[in-house]
């Protein structure tokens, strides 16, 4: 599929997306939205990054205004569910976006908030709900909200909220909905739980999946460097003074190691906020607002906050710890080279971590390319095991090199493989076009 032009898409949808300069559709958007057209049920496996939210909004923006019911107070059309209050807030901003042009009415509803406005927007009426689990049971428990008119019903990210405890919740949701509807499931992974809920909840589904690895190499320059871990801020802090990482998104596996890394980067003169969990709700709205805005350069995330994130020109990913669960990556890497651009994930290795990044390779078959760093050798460190064949100072054995592009940037200076004999800089943002909300 060369454009969205073939989908069957109303036409004022045609015309919002090439406001938005969308002109390719990504594989599951071309997949996807022929069938959800016609009415099918739907598993989705894809992360972030592949342009499932377009892949889901178009064809119910489509279905909705085909047919102009009545609102009817406190009865939504469409329901969307997502774990995140992040999440929630930027699928609301791109169904209206995309339904510019259409008279549909969306609202969206989470915690952490007063609900006062969230109340009055039922009580006049919505065509589509995006919510959290939690806040609306809430609702529904007071009678704010009823969903027996409910024609289309949305599970995005339905492992995080396996994940984060929603499971029983959404249950209870679904079981108040009416059972001729259409659904949509999309989840990154398909543990036992999600994959029994699916079966429950979808009729005769079609499946649409798009692979880790399709994801993890199309468009983003990857590359590892072995590091011991009392270096890494020092090697952070060399990386981040080259100009071409103008919005960088730096990982953690926890609350308190994402806290650490901000405070040293704050104390080092950055622009920088910290996302995560133990957050309250405005800190992290206010943290993401200023990563949007350009007010932070540099955003440091755990995980499962960072889930929802969905921030155009992320020039580099940094994974400060290697995940421990390999479909992590694979998440943390799809924040940048999105809206069909290029873009660099650098992931610090210390021995500890050695396997965690073979387990990656194994996901994505592929080896990540070992990166050279001027920085000090360790002796505790460099006595770590070998990985993927490469020198027990993390430098790559020597071979011959990869051929590179012309006219590339030398990165000798902040860390990364020096471009001796034209070698590959992992500092590449190649801009393309397609829709990847």
């Amino acid at each position: 599929m060369t454009s969205f032009d073939g989908l069957g898409l109303a036409e004022p949808l045609q015309r919002a997306l090439k406001s938005e300069n969308y002109t390719k559709p990504t594989p599951i958007q071309a997949e996807a939205i022929p069938l959800l057209i016609e009415g099918r049920d739907l598993l989705g496996i894809a992360q972030t990054g592949t342009g499932k939210t377009a892949a889901f909004a178009l064809p119910l923006l489509h279905r909705l205004a085909a047919t102009r019911p009545a609102r009817v107070p406190r009865s939504p059309r469409a329901l969307i569910l997502a774990p995140t209050r992040e999440l929630a807030r930027q699928i609301d901003e791109r169904a209206r976006a995309y339904g510019r042009a259409l008279s549909i009415r969306t609202a969206v509803i989470f915690g952490g908030v007063g609900q006062g406005l969230q109340v009055k927007a039922l009580r006049e009426g919505v065509d589509i709900l995006i919510a959290t689990p939690g806040r609306l049971i809430d609702l529904l428990n007071q009678n704010h909200v009823r969903l027996d008119k409910v024609e289309i019903l949305v599970l995005d990210e339905a492992d995080r909220m396996l994940d984060m405890g929603f499971i029983r919740d959404v249950r209870k949701i679904v079981a108040k909905c009416p059972k001729e509807r259409q659904t949509l499931l999309f989840s990154a992974t398909m543990p036992r739980d999600i994959a029994k809920l699916a079966g429950d909840i979808l009729h005769n589904p079609a499946r649409v999946e798009v692979t880790p690895e399709t994801i993890a190499v199309d468009r983003i320059e990857q590359g590892v460097y072995f590091v011991p871990a009392q270096q890494k801020r020092t090697l952070l802090t060399q990386l981040l003074k080259d100009p071409a990482m103008d919005r960088v998104l730096v990982f953690t596996r926890t609350k308190h190691g994402a806290d650490k890394v901000c405070r040293y980067l704050s104390q080092a003169g950055e622009s920088v906020e910290a996302l995560h969990g133990n957050k309250a709700q405005n800190a992290r709205v206010r943290a993401l607002d200023a990563f949007k805005s350009g007010r932070a350069r540099i955003l440091v995330a755990t995980d499962i906050a960072a889930r929802g994130i969905d921030v155009q020109n992320i020039s580099h990913v940094i994974n400060y710890e290697m995940p421990n669960e390999p479909e992590s990556y694979v998440h943390r890497i799809g924040r940048t080279a999105r809206a069909g651009k290029g873009g660099a994930a650098l992931s610090f290795c210390d021995g500890s971590e050695r396997a965690y990044l073979r387990s990656i390779e194994r996901l994505i078959r592929r080896e990540i390319e070992v990166l050279a760093h001027d920085l000090p050798k360790v002796e505790p460190e460099a006595e770590q095991a070998p990985a993927n064949g490469h020198s027990r100072n993390g430098a790559p054995k020597r071979g011959r090199p990869s051929r590179g592009r012309p006219g590339q940037a030398n990165h000798r200076a902040n860390g990364s493989r020096p471009h001796a004999q034209g070698q590959k800089s992992t500092h590449r943002n190649a801009s393309r076009s397609g829709a990847q909300h």
